[in-house]
């Protein structure tokens, strides 16, 4: 079972590099997206995190998720409509 999370190390980094991507855009839609991206990279880091019992990387992705979660809600508080 190991072999496979162990893969999960890299669709979390191509997350994490286009998440950064999207973040840096002056469109409210494609900042949402690198919210969601940043939001699912911090999952798939925590899950590696767990099997290789680095706990200091999951309280990280914990506390990387909530600031994504506070600035999805002021990215959409700045949206138009």
């Amino acid at each position: 079972m190991e072999a496979w999370i162990d893969w999960l190390e890299w669709p979390a980094m191509v997350l994490t590099v286009v998440a950064a991507w999207c973040i840096g855009s002056q469109r409210p839609a494609r900042r949402k997206v690198g919210f969601c991206c940043f939001i699912a990279s911090n999952l798939l880091w925590a899950a590696w995190g767990w099997q290789a019992e680095a706990w200091a990387l999951i309280i990280l992705q914990f506390t990387l998720c909530v600031m994504n979660l506070r600035g999805w809600k002021k990215n959409t508080m700045m949206e138009p409509g």
